[in-house]
């Protein structure tokens, strides 16, 4: 069974019709077109591409850190940029930097019991929520129709044996709310257990780059190479050759 993440920041921009079709079409990522979202993303600092790894060990980046996946009408950005207790604080340069059609905002932090999600459409707000297990943190727009089981309590908080509940704790789990969207809008879990041959985190590669202060980054080839055992991820051996000496797979 796929490890269930306990931790993403990410940032999607939408134009495919079904972009779980897209997903699950098994495309390599474009690394051009990820390095330079990266570079426009972050022009303040020098980019420099590390791995090529999948969605199963790069949703949670640290924060000198950006995965990015493009694929046809389907890009996404793993940031911590994405990781706001306000969704809709995120600067508006990552709301609409490639003019799609929808940008979708997911993320949580199980260790903190937190979740969040955002919509967008064609730049304009559409819907966000950010809570913690007892404190609802934003909550702006109509809710849709898919929340409707979580308000009703359908999806409680799972409690280890001995925790006592906050009595003033939501009807669900942020963590899996934010999930939930998620899977509304992309198609696939990143938490919940899946059926053999769903889309999971693991088949979703993104193109890795470290972030350095401008003027800072190190040559590459003195750079440490960085490894993931994630074995998803080793078909994608080289789409970095083009850009650099020697590339290394996460």
């Amino acid at each position: 069974m796929p490890e269930v993440l306990s931790k993403a920041s990410t940032l999607w921009y939408i134009d495919a019709p079904d972009p779980w079709a897209v997903l699950r079409a098994n495309h390599d990522p474009d690394p051009a077109a990820a390095l330079a979202l990266a570079k426009q993303l972050h022009s303040d600092h020098d980019v420099l591409p590390i791995m090529v790894g999948t969605l199963a060990g790069c949703a949670g980046p640290e924060v000198d850190e950006v995965y990015i996946g493009c694929y046809p009408g389907v890009t996404v950005v793993c940031s911590t940029q994405a990781s706001r207790v306000h969704p809709t604080e995120i600067p508006e340069l990552l709301v609409r930097p490639l003019a799609s059609e929808h940008t979708y905002l997911v993320s949580f932090d199980a260790a903190h019991g937190w979740g969040a999600f955002a919509h967008w459409e064609r730049g304009e707000f559409r819907r966000a929520f950010s809570s913690t297990r007892v404190n609802i943190l934003e909550d702006d727009g109509l809710p849709l129709v898919w929340e409707r089981p979580y308000w009703a309590g359908e999806h409680p908080v799972r409690w280890r044996a001995g925790e006592l509940p906050d009595p003033q704790t939501l009807p669900f789990d942020p963590p899996d709310f934010a999930d939930a969207a998620n899977n509304e809008w992309l198609g696939f879990h990143y938490r919940e257990p899946t059926a053999n041959g769903a889309l999971v985190p693991g088949d979703v590669a993104v193109c890795g780059f470290t972030l350095y202060p401008k003027g800072q980054a190190p040559d590459s080839a003195t750079r440490p190479l960085r490894a993931d055992d994630h074995p998803a991820a080793q078909r994608k051996r080289g789409l970095f050759g083009w850009l650099r000496g020697h590339d290394h797979v996460s």
